[in-house]
């Protein structure tokens, strides 16, 4: 079977594909997994721009099928941001609990009703010999006026954010609830359709 590399140092994220595209006609493998230690810079301004320069380099690399993924946070009342920016907010690799701070802190007065916010997630296919393929999906919701759960390591703003679909904070969702509304999830299965 054929392997296709998620471009992600990530063992998490890369799980969590390899999760979602069991039925896939691909072995799927992360960069950890090929013994790839090489990274990219994401310069993007978009998540989309970020997808493609991490599956082209690593497609280059690598000469196999290859995905990869961009996500981040926008919020409304602050104009989208922080966007493609999430980790880097402030113009320095925050950690989880800084960016959670500093979210409620820029939205203190900020009433519940102008809250709302999505995680989004583009994923961007390069098959040999073709263009790229993109998909986005997001995971919409409200942000609450404190950090009501602790942090899922390197998913801060799971912590302050309500999923009125199921009126309960993202980090408290089942197994089951989350592959409901998960974004790459979703943008995996636009993929999928386009492949068709």
């Amino acid at each position: 079977m054929q392997k296709l590399v998620i471009a992600s140092h990530n063992p998490g994220k890369v799980n969590e594909f390899k999760k979602f595209m069991a039925d896939w006609p691909y072995e799927i493998v992360g960069l950890d997994d090929l013994g790839i230690i090489d990274n990219v810079e994401e310069t993007g301004n978009t998540f989309a721009e970020n997808a493609l320069i991490k599956a082209k380099f690593f497609h280059e690399l690598t000469d196999l099928p290859t995905l990869s993924d961009d996500d981040g946070f926008e919020i409304d009342a602050l104009e989208g941001e922080p966007g493609v920016k999430s980790r880097r907010w402030k113009g320095y690799e925050m950690s989880d609990q800084e960016m959670i701070d500093y979210a409620l802190e820029k939205l203190q007065n900020v009433p519940a009703e102008k809250r709302t916010a999505r995680l989004k997630a583009v994923v961007c296919l390069i098959l040999p010999n073709k263009d790229p393929i993109f998909a986005e999906a997001a995971i919409e919701g409200i942000i609450t006026k404190r950090q009501e759960a602790l942090i899922i390591k390197g998913y801060p703003f799971r912590s302050i954010m309500i999923i009125p679909k199921f009126n309960k904070l993202f980090a408290h969702l089942t197994d089951d609830e989350h592959k409901q509304l998960s974004h790459r999830l979703l943008a995996l299965n636009k993929l999928k359709n386009q492949l068709k």
